[in-house]
């Protein structure tokens, strides 16, 4: 009878912690009209993040002939204020930042090295990390500079993607911050190794399971960094096209702002809300960056990041202006 009374109290004890325990806060998305190199540094403090050690900022470098990435002149006043340096990794296509080389030359000739300190991740050596969702990818192959950092800020250049339909932070931290190697990993959703073996067509995949891979990497970096992350995705030059392309289409719409969370899928989400949610008129139309996101099927990045655990579709958006 003691026995059974001992184990009423305890299923009490529970039942009453799990109705007192709170329910999980909806991530706040913060936001700005203002794209400026103040706007840029506003929006990241009032993300409230206390951070401590070396801080990486992941940025795309841009394609030579380019001209829709983040300038150094925007970008500048966040990068020194965290004392941060510059990251990026090789690509796996032939282009200006194919090689050690190529890639070192594309950062000077875009002013980034004279701002802050720069680093190729994957310059002198990759190594393979653990990701959580194994759908597609066993691991992750990323350069070994990543060890260098206690900190990334991952900011993007939101924008389209011939493959992806959009480009934010989910593409700017899986693809993004894989090595050249790993980028061909992810795009063949597991099936290839090397870039080698991507172009000679071995790593054919659906376009689901690419979207799918992408999500599984962006989450083993944030698990990589145990959440010490911030990710930001500035709304400017809304071409249809990446900066990956050496000559991207000219934006149709205006400019939006620069958004930030820690949460990097609500702030995707938000993103492609207020692409969608846009006021189009003649002259200033979201319609071709909204049909390149659904005929890539690109909302599906966003689906399995949160089926994953990787954040939330739902948020709430806080206007700092």
């Amino acid at each position: 009878m003691k026995k059974f009374v001992k184990i009423l109290l305890i299923a009490a004890s529970v039942l009453a912690v799990s109705c007192t325990a709170k329910e999980p806060t909806t991530p706040k998305v913060y936001m700005t009209t203002d794209i400026s190199a103040e706007g840029l540094v506003k929006v990241f403090e009032a993300l409230g993040v206390q951070y401590d050690g070396k801080v990486a900022v992941k940025i795309s470098t841009g394609e030579r002939g380019g001209h829709n990435f983040l300038k150094p002149e925007l970008i500048k006043d966040l990068v020194q204020k965290v004392d941060g340096t510059i990251v990026e990794c090789n690509v796996a296509y032939p282009g200006a930042r194919y090689s050690n080389e190529e890639h070192w030359n594309t950062i000077k000739y875009h002013g980034f090295y004279d701002i802050a300190p720069c680093d190729i991740m994957d310059e002198f050596g990759e190594v393979r990390i653990p990701v959580q969702d194994t759908t597609h990818l066993k691991f992750n192959i990323v350069g070994d500079h990543i060890a260098n950092y206690d900190w990334m800020i991952n900011l993007a250049h939101f924008k389209g993607h011939a493959m992806g339909g959009f480009g934010g932070v989910l593409k700017n931290q899986s693809i993004g911050v894989a090595s050249s190697n790993g980028k061909a990993y992810i795009h063949s959703a597991g099936k290839v190794t090397t870039k080698e073996e991507l172009w000679a067509g071995i790593g054919q995949t659906e376009q689901i399971h690419f979207l799918e891979a992408m999500a599984a990497a962006a989450q083993s970096i944030h698990e990589y960094y145990g959440g010490k992350m911030v990710y930001i995705n500035v709304m400017n030059n809304l071409s249809v096209d990446c900066d990956c392309n050496a000559h991207p289409a000219d934006p149709e719409m205006g400019d939006i702002g620069i958004l930030a969370s820690t949460d990097p899928v609500a702030l995707d989400q938000a993103c492609v809300d207020l692409v969608f949610e846009y006021p189009s008129t003649e002259g200033d139309d979201a319609a071709a960056l909204i049909e390149r996101i659904n005929s890539r099927h690109g909302i599906h990045i966003i689906e399995h990041a949160e089926k994953i655990g990787l954040g939330s579709r739902t948020y709430e958006l806080v206007n700092i202006d």
